[in-house]
């Protein structure tokens, strides 16, 4: 069953899916180290792509098993007698692996990623080993070519503990001519035996430049504000455009320039409109902005700045808030506290308005507070 009018786990908000993407930014190493390994005829059975969110690694796992697929074995450089090798993993939008692989109808390609809950009506909060045992019968259909058989697993990070032994289990004996490409976020949470059966290719962070290349593919502009926020994330910018991030953050600036005083009406309607009816990815970008505004009062306090601002007048607003070595920690610790009581409060469905005007109320109360006078 085609599912692609259903949501997608592994499609961030306001963006095509990575495997309509056909440009990749900023990620040259990891590619040409694909590449090589390809055209040595040393292609390991498994890749492990690890980095920040957003970055294009789903991008870079798709245009893997198109090359992989579009290309015969002896096209790819694998044989001795073969022709020059391909420097580029470029397939023409026009090739049928490319048309098929948009489709999610390649036959030669399979993606386990989060289901979608028939019964509930939403995507499921992880991988689950139901996903992984469809592996048995996409390796059970033999490659009409001899050619790859290619599994892209996005996130690896998501998969529970009966899905992440049995993903295990095929690393440890794949199946002739089966590349498996992981995509995680966060590496070290992985089973060290899942990391050391994969070679690792690890992508970086987008410069501005190659940010402001890759939303302009987009007809997106990259501004400084978005770029400031976005960290080098292309997902990360698209999903803030999308859902007017810069925005948000003007708005989280604006209730901390009014602690320890934090306008209650003001942060009332603030909690509303981040928790409205069907607006869930509007309220985890809330929590995120929330977090990070949190991160650079921090590193603001501990003489670490932010190099631009990301909301009119943020400089100032952060600098009021305090300085120096004690309330650096009590930003960083307010930061992990409330980062981990709403994660919390999420995962046992308490009312997302009522975590989030908390969060806040802490934040003022701290405003208020001297450093030196909380428990350490």
């Amino acid at each position: 069953m085609n599912d692609e009018a259903l949501p997608e786990a592994d499609r961030a908000a306001g963006a095509p899916h990575p495997r309509e993407t056909s440009q990749l930014f900023g990620q040259e190493t990891a590619e040409k180290a694909f590449l090589e390994a390809v055209n040595s005829g040393h292609l390991h059975h498994a890749w492990l792509l690890t980095g920040p969110q957003g970055i294009g690694k789903a991008t870079l796992a798709w245009r893997m098993a198109r090359f992989l697929l579009a290309k015969a074995p002896e096209d790819a450089g694998m044989l001795g007698d073969a022709p020059a090798p391909p420097a580029s993993m470029d397939i023409s939008p026009d090739h049928p692996v490319a048309a098929r692989i948009a489709a999610l109808s390649e036959p030669g390609c399979m993606l386990i990623r989060r289901a979608w809950d028939a019964d509930r009506k939403r995507l499921k909060a992880q991988i689950t080993v139901d996903e992984v045992r469809q592996l048995n019968a996409f390796f059970g259909l033999s490659s009409t070519d001899g050619g790859h058989r290619v599994v892209i697993v996005d996130s690896v990070d998501e998969m529970n503990p009966s899905a992440a032994n049995a993903i295990l289990k095929v690393l440890e004996e794949p199946p002739k001519n089966a590349v498996l490409i992981l995509i995680s976020h966060q590496p070290a949470r992985l089973l060290p035996t899942i990391r050391s059966r994969c070679r690792t290719l690890r992508l970086s962070s987008l410069s501005p430049d190659n940010l402001s290349l890759a939303l302009s593919s987009f007809d997106i502009e990259s501004t400084p504000v978005l770029s400031e926020l976005a960290h080098g994330s292309v997902g990360e910018a698209l999903r803030l455009d999308a859902l007017g991030g810069p925005e948000i953050y003007g708005d989280i600036i604006k209730l901390l320039d009014g602690a320890p005083s934090m306008d209650r009406q003001a942060l009332r309607a603030f909690a509303e409109k981040a928790t409205a009816r069907g607006a869930e990815e509007r309220l985890a970008l809330t929590i995120r902005l929330t977090d990070l505004a949190l991160v650079r009062l921090a590193r603001t306090a501990a003489g670490m700045p932010p190099a631009n601002d990301a909301a009119n007048g943020e400089a100032e607003v952060l600098m009021r808030l305090g300085s120096g070595a004690d309330a650096a920690r009590k930003w960083a610790d307010l930061q992990q506290e409330l980062s981990a009581r709403i994660a919390h409060g999420r995962g046992v469905n308490i009312d997302a308005q009522s975590l989030l005007v908390d969060a806040f109320l802490q934040i003022n109360e701290a405003a208020g507070t001297k450093a030196s006078s909380l428990p350490s």
